[in-house]
């Protein structure tokens, strides 16, 4: 038997997404590292899921954002709010929100990448993972909002 060491593998540069000017520009790299999303997801794809998230996280956020504007703020950062780290908790949970949708949504489409029945075995035990991001991003969002986290469903 023996160990073979491999060093991590390296990513091209990957560019800032530019946002609508309200809510932040996302940057591929920070949330490759937040969600420990490693070197099998090239670039484009990450890209193109940051993209969708963004996309699915403003339209939820719309009102809200417009709200805010009338309100006199140009910007999420500008909304008050406490400052974690030097940056507002509205900013911190927005990217998270990003983050947690496009992982979910990258998680989501591994199987489809990976047709055999190893692959099927692996994304079956991806289903929680792919939840839990699903209830973090909601939770940003409701904490953005200043609603309760919790979703009730009578069944």
């Amino acid at each position: 038997m023996s160990f073979v060491a491999t060093t991590p593998p390296r990513f091209e540069h990957e560019p800032p997404i530019a946002n609508d000017g309200f809510w932040p520009d996302i940057d591929p790299a920070e949330a490759r590292t937040r969600m420990r999303i490693d070197g099998t997801v090239t670039a484009a794809r990450l890209r193109a899921a940051l993209v969708e998230a963004i996309a699915a996280t403003n339209a939820q956020l719309t009102a809200w954002q417009a709200m805010q504007i009338a309100a006199g703020h140009a910007t999420l950062a500008a909304v008050p709010a406490p400052s974690i780290d030097g940056t507002s908790a509205h900013v911190h949970r927005y990217q998270r929100a990003v983050a947690c949708t496009a992982a979910a949504n990258l998680i989501e489409r591994h199987r489809s990448f990976d047709a055999t029945n190893d692959g099927h075995q692996y994304a079956d035990k991806l289903e929680s993972p792919i939840d839990d991001l699903r209830r973090d991003a909601h939770w940003a969002i409701a904490d953005i909002l200043g609603r309760a986290r919790t979703t009730v469903e009578l069944i």
